[in-house]
This record gives C-alpha cells, structure tokens and sequence, in this order.
C-alpha cells in the first residue's frame, strides 16, 4: 500500500532524480514528502467520515488508539505483531497466526488492521491478544507503538510496505518478515524511480514470496533475500474444507439438485448471472452471496430474479424445497456453503479483480469468473489446468454452465483438478514458521 505513488512518479517526471543526490538527502526529502502525503490522505479521509460510513470507522477507530494500546499491551510479554491491510490479508496472515499460537502458546499476538472491512469483522478474533487499527504511519507515532508492544519480531501481510514502521523496526533490530508476497513487474520497486522505495525491502528479514517470478523480480533489483514458500492461503482453504461445517437450512433448499454457487458477486456479475438463471431450463438450484450485503441492492436483486426466490433471513421454518434461488444476504457463510456446490461462479472479475478463487477449489469444484483475473496465479493455473473458466459474456457463461450441468463426467474431472490444485499446494505456512524461527529467538522461546 502506497499513498505517497503519485508524488514521486510526478518528482521524478520534473526533477528527474539523479544517482548523484546524495542519499541521505533523499532519504530524508522523500520521508518528509511521505509524512505531508499521509497527512493530506488523513485529512481526505476525515472530510469523506461526514458522509461515508467506512471513512467514520477508519477515523472513529484511530481516536485515543495509541493510549489504548499502552493500557492493553504489558510490555513484559514475549509478542508478536502481526500486521494486515484488511480482511483478504488477515486471511492470508491467520494461518501464520494460528500456527504460532499453536506451537508456541506463550506468545502473546498483536494484530493490527488499516482497513475497517478487517477490523470491524476481525476485531474480536480470538486467536490473537490484542486487536487493533494501525495508527497513522507517523515518525511519532510508529517510534511510540513500538516501543509499547515491543515485540520480539514483527509479520506483514502480502503487500505492507510502512516506510516510518519499517524503520523504527529495523532501528530497534527488531525483525520483520512479508509473508505470501507476489511481486509483479508493473509495481514501483521495478520501474525507473523506484529507488527509495527498494530500500524499504532491504528493511525485511527476509520475504517469504509465492513464486519464482517474485523472486526473479527482485533479484533483478539487488534484493537477495527472499525465500519461496508459496502462498498461505493454500493451507487456510484445505483447513476450512477439513472442518465440514454444515449449515441445515442450506441441506433443505438443495433437496438433491445440482447445486450452482454465485459467491462474492457484484452487479456485473449478475448481470450475467441472472438471466441464466431465468431462460434456463436446466434442472438447477442457485445460491447467491452478493459481495456487499445493501438490502436495497439486495431487494432489486431479487425482484429480478423471476424464478421462485427466498432470502437466507427469512428461511427459518419456511418449506425451502419448492425454491429455486437462495439469495444470502449475511456474512460468514460462503465458505461453509461451497460445499454444497457442484459449480462455484467467483465474482469481482468484471471489476477490479476477482474474489478468492481458492475456497472454491478446495472443495474440489469447477470454476468460473470474468476477464479480470490476470494478477491472480491461482487463477491462471486453474485455467491453464482446465478447471477455471475465464468469460466476459453471457454466451460464453451459458456455454460453460450447460456443458458442466449436462456432463457429468465433464464436471466431476474439473472438479477433481482443482482438489488436486490445492493439496499439491499445501505447506507454506509450516515452511514460513519454521525460517521465522531460525531467524528470531522464537527458536529459544
């Protein structure tokens, strides 16, 4: 996450930043144009809190945090900070966090959100200590947290790069490690002004990278100290399918059809989605888990379903076997709900990019999503596997989903590859645990 991108691709287009500046005085010029940025993105951010309610969150939050961390964190426990963005990386970062719990049950975790979507719905996680926002990346603020959590090393999630954290972190030689990170070319440590920023991957123990095109990326800059170990979300997704939670109202809707899951859509997505679900003559139930839960949109979207419809509110006692369409319209449940699916359509791909794929495959299904998906590995080889299918219109959906619905054979060896994706998959987080203690007095604790 950088807030402070667009100033320097600007610096650099008038200055042209030269190798002969000095380093320390630009160090020292790009963190104070890092600081004016962050504050001008705080105070955006409480002129939107007037009349946006994730904006009131992320400000409300951050009010008196500091003195509230100091009251919370005993400075005397052995502990660990676990930082991610917001929900989709503490995914990534939770069997991290489980793990060490796990093996080392002293440890006390801190674990801090930017996001309000992350902290909102993970702040009573009972799995870590202490659950917190990040204060704003501050010299001030960043010397002060942490020296009062002090922890004996510290964990980022995928793409956390916090110039003022990762400094006082590496003053106090304190640790840090960036699990499950996926470079791409087109991200600034690569480009032409890029310098400033691939200092701050020198600030890293080491980073635990999903692949070798990471690797490569950053060799290719003089960063040498990255490890592949893949990516954790592997072993998150085959723990959730292992756990075989069921959910009864769902088992009464079935009623022995095949069974169509539309998880984490947005409007796009059922652009397609529903008229297919109204023309087709297939024998098919569908449930749907919109990825904002806004009972208006919600409400519009039922009206334009024309098949028997019901909302997951209102199932208790209802006779759910004459149904057609389950609309649900609560968080938490998509990922116990995949399995009951023969077919997973992932949203988001008409967007900026698609959903989590990998739940999906866990339970070893077919997938299908739209044409924004090329920042996802997993995404390109479940395709290049044939058990992904990637589509930009309701042709190429009605084509898939017939051939699937139709062939059963078809639709069982699809399914089975993407089983078979995931397990072959397995094991990162062991792998990163294990480097971590090498790495920390973790190995002594």
């Amino acid at each position: 996450m950088f807030l402070w991108h667009i100033f320097l691709a600007t610096k650099a287009q008038k200055h042209k930043i030269t190798p002969n500046l000095k380093q320390k005085e630009c160090m020292l010029k790009m963190s104070l144009i890092y600081s004016l940025f962050l504050y001008i993105y705080y105070f955006l951010i409480f002129i939107a809190s007037v009349f946006n309610k994730k904006a009131k969150f992320w400000i409300n939050g951050r009010k008196n945090l500091m003195s509230d961390i100091k009251e919370s964190v005993n400075l005397n426990d052995e502990t660990v900070w676990i930082h991610c963005a917001s929900l989709g990386e503490f995914e990534q970062g939770r069997p991290v966090i489980e793990k060490l719990k796990e093996g080392f049950p002293g440890l006390k975790i801190v674990l801090t959100f930017f996001s309000p979507s992350g902290y909102e719905i993970r702040k009573n996680y009972e799995i870590a200590d202490h659950v917190f926002y990040l204060p704003l990346d501050s010299a001030g603020n960043a010397k002060k947290f942490v020296q009062i959590i002090n922890p004996i090393f510290a964990v980022f999630i995928k793409y956390e790069f916090w110039f003022n954290y990762l400094e006082q972190l590496y003053k106090n030689n304190i640790p840090v490690f960036l699990v499950s990170a996926n470079f791409r070319e087109n991200q600034v440590f690569f480009k032409w002004y890029g310098k400033w920023y691939r200092k701050l991957l020198k600030r890293f123990k080491l980073l635990f990278v999903q692949n070798e095109r990471s690797q490569k990326l950053l060799n290719s800059i003089g960063i040498k100290n990255s490890i592949i170990t893949g990516d954790t979300r592997f072993d998150r997704v085959i723990k959730i399918a292992s756990q075989k939670q069921s959910v009864k109202e769902i088992e009464s809707f079935i009623n022995k059809n095949p069974i169509i899951v539309a998880g984490s859509t947005w409007e796009k997505d059922e652009d397609l989605l529903v008229p297919y679900i109204n023309s087709s003559d297939k024998s098919f139930k569908t449930i749907i888990a919109p990825h904002e839960i806004n009972q208006k949109k919600i409400e519009l979207l039922r009206q334009h379903i024309s098949k028997k419809c019901i909302l997951y509110s209102e199932i208790s006692q209802q006779d759910l076997t004459n149904y057609e369409v389950l609309i649900i319209d609560t968080i938490g449940l998509l990922s116990r709900i995949y399995r009951y699916a023969d077919i997973a359509y992932i949203g988001g791909g008409f967007g900026n990019g698609i959903h989590n794929i990998l739940e999906a495959a866990a339970f070893g299904l077919p997938i299908i999503f739209g044409p924004n998906h090329s920042n996802f590995q997993e995404a390109l080889d479940l395709i290049d596997l044939k058990a992904a299918f990637p589509l930009n219109n309701y042709n190429k959906l009605k084509a898939i989903i017939d051939k699937l619905l139709a062939d059963q054979y078809f639709l069982n060896e699809t399914g089975k590859i993407s089983s078979k994706y995931i397990t072959s998959n397995a094991g990162s987080t062991v792998k990163i645990i294990n480097k971590i203690a090498e790495n920390t007095a973790l190995s002594n604790s």
